[in-house]
């Protein structure tokens, strides 16, 4: 395992938030300008150590909503954050870093722990991070689900690679690998609606993992998450895989589903395409993924899929969901292909023994 610690040198520069909402980005989102990377990494350096009044921060984070950042700002803030904020720590694998949207889910059940697991199995292992819920939705998270099974989720950094070469999946805990931003959350609350910081926590990468998969409402989002790991100077992800997810969480939509794609060995262009899920033999409609209590009933199904005692919509969801995971990872050289592995390690019923590890991992 390697990690990285934070820096603690003052900000340097001629760019506070005041001036930048005055000269930059505080005129509205007709007329406002964008930032260079060099201001924006400098602005949010400022956010995270520099102790702007919360009056100040709050209107900074209107104004980059409202303006609508580009992803040369998102790469300066996300930047800043690895660099001020984030003790990544690595582990010995090289997993596939799942940057679902802290805000969470509401709706619909999630399915990524289990998916991940059966990632794991098929020689792809999977890190997941989130911390409390968030504005806008308030929604179930990783961490919820998780706590729901009984795995442990306050791990430190360390533990958390521990975990992932152990088990071949592993939680790292906002609070405890990325401090500075999750003490921002008492603003976010104020503010009360997504702001730039809803983006990049999602590409903050504790395990230091070299590809990132993620989900999109729209394609422009899915181009703009891949543009910002292209214009970045600090993240580490070599590959990103971006697919339609339910609710803007990564679990993939069922149906026709979008995907870009972005690898920096083959040129660093941005890719899209589509799938059918139907071909993949999950055939069903959102609603049949409702539950009615997120965690408790997201926790179910994972063990219940995992055992081999829950088939039907639930069952080809995980499948499908473990396939995109494996295929993100490299591990399979089409969606398909992936879908496939995973059908053949759920059948195999063996993965039933990873939730056990999870369960009981110790660091």
């Amino acid at each position: 395992m390697s990690g990285k610690e934070v820096g603690e040198r003052p900000v340097s520069g001629e760019w506070p938030l005041k001036r930048l909402l005055t000269e930059v980005i505080g005129s509205g989102p007709k007329t406002a300008d964008d930032m260079s990377y060099e201001q924006a990494r400098e602005s949010f350096e400022r956010v995270l150590v520099g102790n702007p009044a919360s009056a100040t921060l709050g209107a900074f984070l209107l104004a980059n909503r409202w303006k609508e950042s580009t992803p040369e700002e998102l790469a300066g803030f996300a930047d800043a954050m690895r660099d001020r904020s984030v003790e990544s720590v690595a582990p010995e694998a090289d997993p596939v870093d799942c940057g679902a949207n802290y805000d969470g889910k509401r709706k619909t059940a999630i399915l990524g722990v289990a998916a991940g697991l059966v990632s794991a199995e098929a020689g792809v292992p999977v890190v997941v991070h989130s911390g409390p819920d968030l504005p806008a939705k308030h929604g179930t998270t990783y961490r919820d689900v998780l706590d729901a099974l009984g795995v442990a989720t306050g791990l430190e950094p360390e533990a958390s690679a521990e975990m992932v070469d152990e088990v071949g999946f592993g939680f790292y805990a906002q609070s405890k690998f990325n401090p500075r931003v999750h003490d921002l959350r008492p603003t976010r609350e104020e503010v009360g609606v997504r702001t730039s910081i809803n983006t990049v926590e999602t590409l903050a990468n504790p395990a230091d993992a070299p590809v990132h998969f993620g989900s999109f409402y729209h394609l422009s989002y899915a181009e703009r998450i891949a543009g910002t790991v292209r214009e970045s100077r600090e993240l580490p992800f070599e590959r990103v895989v971006m697919a339609q997810g339910m609710e803007g969480y990564d679990d993939v939509r069922p149906g026709t589903t979008r995907i870009a794609e972005w690898d920096e060995s083959v040129g660093g262009e941005i890719e899209d395409g589509a799938v059918e899920t139907a071909d993949f033999g999950a055939d069903f409609e959102r609603e049949a993924l409702r539950v009615a209590d997120l965690a408790e009933d997201s926790a179910s199904v994972t063990e219940e899929v995992l055992a081999g005692e829950r088939d039907g919509p639930f069952a080809d969801a995980v499948v499908l969901n473990a396939g995109f995971r494996i295929y993100a990872g490299g591990g399979a050289e089409s969606v398909g292909d992936g879908v496939e592995q995973a059908r053949d390690v759920l059948a195999d019923g063996a993965v039933r023994n990873r939730l056990d590890a999870l369960r009981n991992f110790e660091p």
